[in-house]
């Protein structure tokens, strides 16, 4: 049988298709999850224990940032990751002026899906953007930078910043911390890097499965269309500012358009960012959907917009 090859065929499909595995439990089997002997058991540990796993991924996430940088990949990577950042910022002080109620913007939108959404680039897209299309393996390696947007803590700050929500001081520490652990042991020594850097892809359908666990698909309609609607803003609106900021850094604007997405572990902040701050916990699943629907809409449109600008750039190239 070829699991692994059907599950790859379904864009994002290693994220999706365990949280869709686990909503369908959540949906039909509620009652399981009352039971004192599924709470106590590893059955149930792995079905609502997606703070430990998310843990877990991060630090293997954290071991591929390498701490040096130079020239080139440094301002490529800084540049662009200030850009993602400071749009979602604006963005973030705009929803804070115009809209009263920040949980229930418009097409049942929220703060919190929408700061998820546009704060975290799609890495592994990027780079095989970039590795197809970019002029400079540097282009590749600017990610290495840009990957300190994972996980929630700059979609926590800037909500935070932004007076969207509330957190003390010690949840900004522990949310970078096992970040910051797997990039301390993974620059330390290579060989750590490289056994670590090897869960990501493991630990990614587990805990997509623990977030699907906490959905109930009653809602599933609702949210997947308005997360169509973010994933298109996320690709039409950081593509831009992106385009602009490559353009003016010295490129040629393909790296801005290639990191235009969400990425898929973007899709597991809403739930981290709830578990921090309350306020936001009775529509963080509907958030993680529409993060998921927006990390499938962004990994069509994105290439396809990148790949097209690229053709563009060679005829231009080769006119001249």
């Amino acid at each position: 049988m070829r699991i692994k090859a059907a599950i790859d065929k379904v864009p994002g499909g290693m994220m999706l298709i365990p949280l869709l595995i686990g909503a369908l439990i959540r949906t039909f089997l509620p009652g399981i999850f009352e039971l004192p002997e599924f709470k106590s058991s590893f059955t149930g540990g792995l079905l609502t224990g997606t703070s430990a796993l998310l843990a877990a991924f991060y630090i293997c996430l954290g071991s591929t940032i390498r701490f040096q940088a130079t020239g080139y990949i440094l301002k490529k990577g800084v540049s662009l990751w200030a850009g993602k950042i400071g749009t979602t910022f604006l963005i973030a002080i705009l929803i804070k002026a115009i809209f009263p109620d920040q949980n229930h913007l418009f097409l049942g939108l929220s703060a919190l899906a929408i700061i998820a959404a546009f704060s975290d680039t799609n890495g592994g897209l990027y780079m095989a953007l970039m590795g197809q299309l970019g002029k400079k393996a540097e282009d590749v390696a600017a990610y290495s930078i840009m990957s300190l947007e994972s996980g929630p803590f700059f979609t926590m700050l800037i909500l935070g910043v932004a007076g969207l929500a509330s957190f003390p001081l010690l949840a900004f520490v522990f949310a970078i911390l096992p970040l910051l652990l797997g990039m301390i042991l993974g620059n330390l020594d290579e060989k750590m890097r490289e056994f670590l850097s090897k869960g990501q892809d493991v630990i990614i359908p587990l805990f997509s499965l623990a977030i699907g666990a906490g959905i109930n698909l009653t809602n599933v309609v609702k949210a997947g269309f308005s997360g169509v609607i973010l994933g298109v803003a996320v690709v039409v609106v950081t593509g831009l500012v992106l385009f602009i900021i490559d353009r003016i850094t010295g490129g040629n604007g393909v790296a801005g358009i290639a990191a235009s997405s969400t990425a898929g572990n973007a899709a597991a902040v809403p739930m981290a960012v709830a578990a921090v701050y309350t306020g936001y916990s009775e529509i963080a699943a509907t958030a993680t959907l529409q993060v998921t629907a927006a990390v499938i809409v962004t990994a069509i449109f994105t290439p396809l917009l990148t790949t097209w600008y690229a053709k563009r750039v060679e005829q231009r190239r080769a006119t001249v």
